[in-house]
């Protein structure tokens, strides 16, 4: 356990950040995850913004993020 008053804040924001960043995560996995099951435009377009989202709050990396458009383009364009 913290002892310093820092040191018990960073743990605060440490845990509420965690908590945060967890539900942004849980969001991109069902967005491909739906992507993967129905194929669409709709489901493209709502995956790509989630994982933007994520991008810009610096919960993924930019070139995973990448990486995952690159592959779901492919399988929505074969269906």
């Amino acid at each position: 356990m913290p002892l310093l008053q820092n040191a018990k804040k960073a743990l605060r924001v440490s845990k509420r950040k965690a908590v945060i960043n967890s539900r942004v995560k849980s969001r991109v996995k069902s967005a491909v995850q739906t992507l993967k099951a129905t194929p669409s435009k709709d489901a493209v377009a709502h995956a790509y913004s989630r994982m933007d989202r994520a991008v810009k709050r610096n919960v993924i990396p930019k070139n995973r993020a990448a990486r995952l458009k690159s592959q779901l383009s492919k399988l929505a364009s074969q269906a």
